[in-house]
């Protein structure tokens, strides 16, 4: 088993940058896929990007193309999501999730393990 905290959201003017980091504990992320989901007031959650087990593939949500990045630290035992030119829209609750020796999938029940989530708002 695995346990996921997430860190690093916070409050940003638009155009602006951050980084949120998922560290695991329990075991480690190198057998997992790991994705970012987030979820914006009175709005359903929504797949933002993953990265397989290997680290090898990595899925974005159209709407984050060109701006987000998830990567993984393998020594830290830690993924990352870099935002850049964040947008009022970006605002939500930012969760990674885990799925053991899974795909990069982009649909939320595969994933079996999830963090508290970290909130990023990103005012205009």
């Amino acid at each position: 088993q695995v346990q996921l905290v997430e860190s690093g959201g916070g409050l940003v003017l638009a155009g602006g940058s951050l980084t949120l980091s998922c560290a695991a504990s329990g075991r480690t992320f190198r057998t997992y896929a790991v994705a970012w989901f987030r979820q914006a007031p009175g709005k359903e959650r929504e797949f933002v990007t993953a990265i397989s087990w290997s680290g090898g593939k990595t899925v974005n949500a159209d709407s984050v193309k060109g701006r987000f990045t998830i990567s993984m630290d393998n020594a830290k035992n830690t993924v990352y999501l870099r935002m850049n030119s964040l947008k009022p829209e970006d605002t939500a609750v930012y969760y990674c999730a885990a799925h053991f020796l899974g795909p990069a999938t982009t649909v939320a029940n595969e994933y079996d393990y999830w963090g508290q989530g970290t909130q990023v708002t990103v005012s205009s």
